[in-house]
């Protein structure tokens, strides 16, 4: 009798921890980021903008140049962090690239702000990389970027 309580008990737990996560769709993954990232912005005591599409943003110095349109390339430093527990997982600067082919987190963003500026944008995770992720970017991650927009092509 124990033997069958014990084999019972295993597979209770392979059966929990088999089931698939919670699908959401776009519009509840949405809700849920933004609840998530307006949350870290109020623990922080961060003072935010909001753009329509769940986009916050910070402008941290503002610059006096012109903001970039989807057909200008920019030159920009970034540092990319985890909403979640802050560490890095990428910096860089990307040298007169489309603003066209970025995130649309980015491409939202840096329409925002003016040449010269550097900037926070709280990314959710719709987004930057959504459902899928990518490489060390875990699917349904909310991120933050530092930015500084140094040209505008």
């Amino acid at each position: 009798m124990k033997k069958l309580i014990l084999i019972f008990g295993m597979l209770a737990l392979l059966l929990n921890a088999c089931k698939e996560e919670e699908v959401l769709t776009e519009a509840e993954q949405l809700e849920k980021d933004i609840a998530t990232i307006d949350k870290y912005l109020s623990d922080k005591s961060i003072v935010a903008e909001t753009d329509p599409s769940g986009l916050r943003y910070v402008i941290t110095t503002a610059g006096t140049g012109t903001s970039p349109t989807l057909s200008n390339k920019i030159t920009a430093k970034y540092t990319g962090k985890f909403l979640d527990n802050g560490s890095i997982f990428d910096s860089g600067t990307l040298n007169a690239y489309p603003l066209s082919g970025l995130i649309q987190g980015w491409q939202i963003g840096f329409q925002h702000i003016p040449k010269g500026s550097t900037a926070v944008l709280y990314i959710p995770s719709g987004l930057a990389y959504g459902k899928s992720g990518q490489g060390a970017i875990p699917a349904n991650s909310n991120l933050i970027f530092e930015v500084e927009l140094i040209d505008v092509k």
